[in-house]
C-alpha cells in the first residue's frame, strides 16, 4: 500500500491561528534527525511484541512523533511509555498505539472516527492507514494544538472537532471503524449505533480508578454485535459535556 498524507476539515482555518501553552516541539515538518530512534522504537517496542501489519508499521516509522510532544519532552518521544500533553492527558504509548491500529485492521477505503484526538499521533497514523479520518477533541487548548500541528505536517484528510466524543459524528456516519483513545465507563451507545455493519469499534473501557480493558466491538452485516476483552489497559478517562 503507498502511504500518503491523510484533506483537514475547513474548520482548520478558523482554529490556526489559536495558541495555547505547552506548544509541541514543531509544527512544520523538518529535517528528520530522529529516523533512527523511530526505527529502533518500530523493532523493538513494536514489531518485537506482536504487532506485524506491514502498513501499520511503516506508518510508526514515517509519522513523525517527536513533532507531537511539548518541547520539553523531545527526547522521550520515543521511550516505551506515555507522556504528559497537558490538561491532565497524555500521548499513548507507542506500543499501544500501534497495538489499537493493528487490530482495527484499517483499509485505505476506510472511513475512521477517532475519540479523543489529544496531540493529533494517532490521528497521524490513522491518517496513514485510512481514507478519512475524523476525530474529535473535547478539550480546546488540545484541539487547537493538534490542529495547528497536523496542519503544518500537510494532512488532508483529517477532519477535526471541538466538542463532545460521547455523541460521536453522527453527520458523518457511519463509520468503517471506531478507536476510543481515553477509558469510557461503558461504551457510548451514540458510538455504537454510528458503527458501519461489517465494522470494529476497538476502545478501553472501565471506571477511572479500577481495571480497564480494551474492548472490541465488532458489528456484523445483520447488525448483530460482538463484544471481546482483549488487553488490560490504564487510560485516562474520557471527558463528557452534560447535555452536549
Amino acid at each position: 500500500m503507498t502511504l500518503r498524507p491523510a484533506p483537514i476539515s475547513p474548520v482548520i482555518a478558523a482554529l490556526l491561528c489559536t495558541g495555547g501553552g505547552h506548544e509541541p516541539a514543531a509544527t512544520v515538518q523538518a529535517a528528520d534527525s530522529y529516523q533512527q530512534r523511530r526505527e529502533a522504537m518500530v523493532t523493538a517496542q513494536i514489531r518485537a511484541r506482536g504487532v506485524r501489519a506491514p502498513q501499520v508499521l511503516d506508518a510508526l516509522r514515517k509519522v513523525q512523533r517527536h513533532l507531537f510532544v511539548p518541547g520539553d519532552l523531545v527526547d522521550a518521544a520515543y521511550s516505551d511509555r506515555p507522556l504528559p500533553i497537558g490538561h491532565g492527558q497524555t500521548i499513548s504509548q507507542p506500543y499501544i498505539v500501534g497495538f489499537m491500529s493493528d487490530l482495527l485492521q484499517i483499509e485505505p477505503d476506510h472511513k475512521v472516527l477517532e475519540i479523543g484526538t489529544g496531540s493529533g499521533y494517532q490521528a497521524a497514523i490513522l491518517a496513514e492507514l485510512a481514507g478519512t479520518v475524523y476525530t474529535i477533541e473535547i478539550v480546546e487548548p488540545l484541539g487547537n494544538r493538534a490542529l495547528k500541528t497536523l496542519a503544518g505536517l500537510g494532512y488532508e484528510n483529517i477532519h477535526v472537532r471541538i466538542g463532545n466524543g460521547y455523541l460521536g459524528w453522527p453527520e458523518a456516519a457511519p463509520f468503517d471503524r471506531i478507536i476510543l483513545t481515553a477509558a469510557a465507563e461503558e461504551l457510548p451507545q451514540a458510538l455504537v449505533n454510528q458503527l458501519k455493519a461489517g465494522g470494529r469499534l476497538l476502545a478501553p473501557v472501565g471506571p477511572v480508578y479500577g481495571a480497564q480493558d480494551i474492548i472490541l466491538l465488532t458489528k456484523d452485516r445483520s447488525g448483530n454485535l460482538s463484544r471481546r476483552k482483549i488487553l488490560p489497559v490504564r487510560f485516562v478517562p474520557m471527558v463528557q459535556k452534560p447535555n452536549q
